[in-house]
């Protein structure tokens, strides 16, 4: 297994995995024993993260110690490799949809660094008590206000360094071609500084990530 240039993450041939203290997968993945170490293979067609790693992202914040606010947690598939990554932080992992969130749960239960909180990311003073200092704000949520709710959550954690804002271009207007709406929001963001832009095609079609910093 090879290191990459990111903190915890590793690659074997054209594939990306992530170390992890789980003895089985979370959604079917491939795993791998080296060295008593075990390795969880991380798919980028189910993994915006992964994708954009394999894109060649350069600001990358993830650590051992880091605290994520994680918006629009889904099932997990993503969480659970920010978790290993992040093994000694804490992954505030928002979700509103009920089934989804089920699966959230079952992931809690076996790692213990995964928060799981069922609300509306639209309204983070909800979570606040929940929610402790964070240093990373991640958010993958396809609505038309995504931007909004973006920049909410990064105006009320105003601790937070860096913002991942995994743009799904259709959700905001599915009329106007990709670039121009991800321009509209990066024009939307100011006077937040995107350091970063990067289009996750050919895993993700019509989406972007936007790295932010203040």
């Amino acid at each position: 297994m090879e290191r990459t240039k990111y903190a915890g993450v590793y690659r074997r041939g054209r594939s990306l995995y992530t170390r992890t203290r789980l003895d089985s997968p979370v959604y079917g993945e491939r795993m791998l024993v080296e060295k008593g170490r075990r390795y969880r293979q991380w798919d980028p067609r189910r993994s915006k993260l992964a994708a954009a790693l394999l894109k060649g992202m350069k600001r990358y914040a993830l650590r051992p110690d880091s605290r994520v606010l994680y918006l629009g947690a889904g099932a997990g598939t993503t969480v659970s490799h920010v978790a290993d990554i992040a093994s000694d932080g804490k992954i505030y992992a928002v979700e509103y949809a009920p089934l989804p969130f089920m699966k959230l749960l079952m992931l809690a239960k076996r790692m213990e660094n995964v928060f799981p909180i069922m609300d509306d990311a639209r309204y983070p003073e909800r979570y606040e008590v929940f929610v402790g200092r964070v240093d990373i704000i991640y958010q993958d949520v396809a609505q038309r206000d995504q931007v909004r709710i973006f920049r909410r959550n990064w105006e009320f954690y105003g601790e937070a360094e860096v913002g991942y804002l995994f743009l799904k271009t259709s959700s905001v207007d599915v009329t106007k071609p990709p670039a121009e709406v991800m321009r509209m929001a990066v024009d939307e963001l100011k006077p937040y500084r995107v350091v970063e832009r990067l289009n996750l095609n050919p895993y993700e079609k019509n989406h972007y990530l936007l790295v932010v910093e203040r």
